[in-house]
């Protein structure tokens, strides 16, 4: 059986969406996950800031590797997220998520966004739906 390491490797070697956000996985272990991105120009939206819809991928991809990394297929059912400060280019933001609860089908989890003067730029909570698929032979 896979480890939750290789099962991430993986996926970010299929991931073009995240390869293309920049996405540097910093740790992962069952159930976890923390990564991290630098903001890029091209990520700014008609305000000057941040697009929202750059937190929210980041705070995606860490949901996916933490409820993903037991080799079982899971893909999201709800999620959610709460911005709490405006992110802006060169910001390097990590997103660190948390299993909450770990059940058969399904799973909870909770992602916190934060930037590198260690700021809680947004919060997203993610359920995830266990299929009976694996991801890796």
């Amino acid at each position: 059986m896979p480890t939750a390491n290789e099962v991430v490797t993986h996926m970010m070697e299929h991931d073009l969406f995240s390869q293309w956000l920049g996405i540097e996985v910093l740790e992962v272990k069952e159930g976890y996950s923390k990564i991290k991105m630098t903001v890029r120009k091209e990520m700014i939206n008609g305000f000057g800031i941040v697009h929202g819809g750059i937190a929210f991928s980041l705070a995606d991809s860490a949901f996916a590797f933490a409820c993903n990394n037991r080799n079982v297929l899971s893909v999201a059912l709800d999620t959610s997220i709460n911005f709490i400060k405006p992110v802006h280019v060169d910001d390097v933001l990590t997103a660190e998520a948390k299993e909450l609860h770990h059940g058969q089908s399904t799973g909870l989890y909770h992602i916190q966004i934060s930037n590198q003067k260690d700021h809680l730029v947004a919060q997203f909570k993610g359920l995830c739906y266990r299929t009976n698929k694996q991801l890796m032979d």
